[in-house]
């Protein structure tokens, strides 16, 4: 048995073929439980991708070399986002003013609050600047945290669970509350939740989906940005 496993383990693209088939048992899965929100097709696949890890004792970075195509295409998926925003790019330029209000407020919140509960644990100060990116979708989170001296594995691994979270409770939260317009939702997911919460506003709705990736890609521009200078002035 656990020649067989080394052998298929050892295959090139174990992590891609792993990677793939969990992503589609999870959207099975989510169609097939009504698109329950808290079985969406990424989280149920990450669940399943560790937990097969996990149970088979096979190394990460095993894992990680065999699925590198995926990583490598991370960029081109966030940059196919410009489809939907070229799309209702009218109603996102009437209301620029108040989104980037909304973006820089609520980048400045929620990153100082995750800051400032991690400071209070104790946190060490590679995990604080690692910590700021939690917001950016993946891959600028990864090249930003590594720059600012945290760590690029544990940037990728925060901002997939706060994706996930987004993603998961975001929509259900917002309708609890109230706010229903397809832009205040879809902003507030591409802010918190980056492309996980883009993925799942485009599900709910193209506009929504358009305002997500708006969202994301603006708040990830302007941390890239001034993110470095925020912490070499800290510093």
């Amino acid at each position: 048995m656990n020649t067989l496993l080394d052998w298929i383990t050892a295959f090139p693209l174990f992590g891609l073929l792993l990677t793939l088939l969990t992503f589609y048992c999870g959207q099975r899965l989510y169609i097939a439980s009504g698109r329950n929100a808290w079985l969406q097709p990424v989280v149920a696949s990450m669940v399943l991708v560790i937990l097969v890890l996990v149970l088979a004792d096979i190394p990460y970075e095993r894992y990680y070399r065999s699925a590198e195509m995926l990583h490598l295409l991370l960029g081109p998926a966030t940059v196919a986002l410009a489809v939907p925003l070229f799309l209702h790019a009218r109603r996102i330029r009437a209301l620029l003013l108040p989104i980037l209000l909304t973006l820089i407020t609520g980048s400045v919140l929620t990153v100082g609050i995750a800051v400032g509960v991690l400071w209070l644990m104790g946190g060490s100060e590679s995990s604080l600047l690692t910590i700021t990116t939690k917001s950016i979708t993946t891959p600028i989170a990864m090249v930003v945290s590594e720059k600012l001296g945290g760590i690029a594995p544990l940037a990728a691994v925060i901002v997939m669970v706060t994706g996930a979270l987004g993603a998961v409770v975001g929509i259900p939260i917002m309708e609890k509350l109230g706010f229903r317009d397809k832009a205040v939702q879809g902003v507030t997911l591409g802010l918190t939740a980056h492309a996980i919460g883009t993925t799942r506003a485009l599900e709910e709705d193209e506009e929504c989906g358009a305002f997500a990736a708006f969202a994301m890609g603006t708040t990830g521009v302007l941390t890239a940005l001034l993110l470095p200078i925020i912490v070499s002035l800290w510093r």
